[in-house]
């Protein structure tokens, strides 16, 4: 299934992360490319969501963790090579679960930075907590999506972005999903507590 990103693994993970980028932050038109910078330090997971955003029409900068994309954005300490004025960045997509950083702390960085907190993040994760969730909505993040992420979440997240959308409808159809999985988990461990009672 990756045959085909894997022959160009070398190249990808050779890209520069001072290319030019773009003139702006913030919101993008209708008419402007979204730039998303996509945070994980899953090899397989990068090249997953870098394949999505670019069938959605996106413009992508993947990094493998988060001390990466804060050297990205300027936001380590150190003197960044590419400008605040010369980046531009329209959503942020992190992984949760990273070793060093995690998805959440990264968020809180982001959005304490005076120059990057009206940027939308998401946190993707293969784990549905939902004190994990609430904890990250409240924190500023724009969503939290369950993995393997799909398409269609990468087009609605985009709809979103592009279309300006409030995140109370998002944040309750998270939760939402995350009741759903929960009561099904559960109505299965008292389904085979059930067999397993009448076995004995």
């Amino acid at each position: 299934m990756f045959s085909g990103d894997m022959a160009t693994a070398g190249e990808i993970l050779r890209r520069s992360l001072t290319d030019e980028v773009g003139v702006s932050k913030g919101s993008v038109s209708g008419s402007e490319e979204l730039h998303v910078l996509a945070v994980d330090d899953s090899f397989v997971d990068r090249k997953v969501i870098e394949r999505l955003l670019k069938i959605s029409s996106c413009k992508v900068t993947v990094v493998e963790s988060g001390s990466r994309a804060l050297q990205y954005l300027g936001l380590d300490g150190e003197k960044s090579s590419v400008g605040f004025n010369d980046l531009k960045i329209n959503l942020i997509m992190t992984d949760y679960s990273m070793p060093g950083m995690t998805g959440y702390e990264l968020l809180k960085k982001i959005k304490e930075s005076s120059a990057f907190r009206e940027i939308p993040v998401v946190i993707m994760s293969s784990e549905n907590i939902l004190t994990r969730i609430d904890r990250c909505l409240e924190e500023g993040a724009e969503e939290y999506i369950l993995k393997p992420v799909k398409l269609s979440d990468v087009k609605r997240i985009k709809d979103v972005i592009m279309g300006g959308d409030g995140k109370q409808k998002k944040r309750r159809s998270v939760r939402k999903r995350g009741r759903e999985d929960r009561n099904l988990f559960t109505i299965t461990i008292v389904a085979c507590t059930v067999i397993l009672i009448d076995c004995v």
